[in-house]
């Protein structure tokens, strides 16, 4: 954007719409570049004519292009406006102390004119909260450099999740990452050591996730019923004897905590998650309580062109953990990141659609075959029901004997690939 330049006769400001800003909405470049100006007062300058673009009559909702020339009221209207509006926030940008930046700039692995990759450490937060005074949003002021705007968050990791976190530091680069997140075309590769060894080494969850009642939405748990789809493939890298697995994990959904839910709900919880694990997700021998999850790589397409695809290095609790139990890294990293993607919104919605249409038809059916036996013992037409029992022998009273996991090849006797140890233990849920 270049600066706004005031007629002098009339006070009316000139801005040209800058490359950054090319096909946003109106609206949105006035929460952008003039955040002081409310949506009210840029409606109310819309309808009476003195909001224009290249000198036509404009409007909240339209888009705007690279180089062309908005006009816009006085100073004056905007105070004005605001002394009938309501007041609103203005960030200021942060004076960071030398030591905060210099953490915020130790972080960076991958830097270009559009993004930044950091690797985040475990006990950082993404993003603010309650008694949360030091994240990685507030530091990002220390990534600002020479840049006119500040960088942006695009997606997140929880707090004790090390690893590979994407910032766009433009708008337009924003918005181009977050359509990747949520049209599930980035690609992110975690690694975790989970406790016990899964029964199936090559796997897809796929179990539904919704809020935990009574938690204050600080915990998630699987709910068939009420939960959002979501997906997760796993790899077993490698295995110590029964004992403990090194996994791959790449997350096709992205609800909160899924990963960590997921593997706990098959009955392997990550290593050092007491939230979903309890007591069992602590091993014994001087392994780290610290939580073992790390994304290890991030693959998405670039705003200009070609991909960013960059790998972040463990933590020192996560790497001493690995040899300990006698893992090579290298093992994770020549696993080949195959293509199977992640459905669209339209095949989610559809397989939700079927499964519906599936249960309607099993309960239509146990309603028939119940009302043919009756009849059959007593010679009278079964009387109409509002819907199946639910009591000793239906199969709608009893809960489910465990979580979905679709998978192929079963681990084998030994690691991966190699022979002569024992089979691990078949996990609760797994077939």
């Amino acid at each position: 954007m270049t600066a706004g330049k005031s007629d002098s006769d009339s006070g009316f400001r000139e801005f040209n719409v800058g490359f950054d800003d090319d096909g946003i909405r109106l609206d949105r470049w006035f929460k952008r570049h003039l955040p002081e100006t409310s949506f009210t007062t840029v409606a109310m300058w819309a309808r009476t004519g003195q909001l224009r673009v290249d000198g036509a009559r404009a409007t909240p909702g339209d888009r705007i292009a690279a180089g062309q020339m908005l006009r816009v009221p006085p100073p004056e209207a905007d105070k004005a406006a605001a002394d009938v509006d309501k007041p609103r926030r203005v960030r200021e940008r942060v004076i960071l102390s030398d030591e905060e930046t210099e953490l915020a700039q130790s972080m960076v692995i991958h830097k270009d004119f559009q993004a930044f990759v950091l690797n985040k450490p475990p006990g950082l937060a993404t993003q603010g909260g309650t008694k949360t005074t030091q994240h990685v949003d507030g530091l990002l002021d220390g990534l600002q450099y020479d840049n006119e705007g500040r960088p942006k968050l695009v997606h997140r990791l929880d707090k004790d999740t090390s690893g590979a976190l994407l910032v766009a530091r433009t708008s337009r680069a924003a918005a181009f990452f977050a359509k990747a997140f949520s049209g599930r075309t980035a690609r992110k590769v975690y690694w975790a050591l989970v406790v016990d060894v899964p029964s199936i080494e090559d796997g897809m969850i796929e179990l539904p996730i919704a809020k935990q009642p009574g938690t204050g939405g600080e915990k998630m748990h699987v709910d068939e019923a009420e939960g959002a789809p979501a997906r997760t493939r796993y790899r077993v890298i490698e295995r110590a004897g029964n004992r403990a697995a090194w996994v791959e994990l790449q997350p096709f959904t992205g609800r909160t905590h899924q990963l960590r839910v997921h593997m706990a709900a098959i009955g392997h919880p990550i290593v050092g998650d007491g939230k979903y694990g309890g007591a069992a997700a602590f091993l014994t021998g001087g392994i780290s309580r610290k939580m073992h999850l790390h994304a290890r790589r991030i693959k998405v397409d670039h705003p200009d062109g070609g991909s960013i695809d960059v790998t972040a290095e463990l933590p020192t609790h996560f790497a001493e953990s690995l040899k300990q139990l006698g893992f090579e890294e290298k093992l994770g990293d020549d696993l080949v990141l195959d293509e199977k993607t992640a459905p669209t919104r339209e095949q989610m919605k559809s397989r939700a659609r079927a499964h519906a249409k599936s249960v309607r038809k099993d309960r239509k059916g146990e309603r028939r075959g119940r009302g043919v036996v009756e009849e059959k013992a007593t010679g009278k037409p079964a009387p109409k029901t509002g819907g199946p029992r639910t009591g000793a022998g239906s199969k709608f009273g009893a809960p489910r004997s465990g979580p979905r996991v679709e998978g192929a090849r079963p681990a084998g006797r030994g690691r991966p690939g190699g022979a002569g140890k024992p089979g691990p233990r078949s996990g609760p849920g797994t077939r």
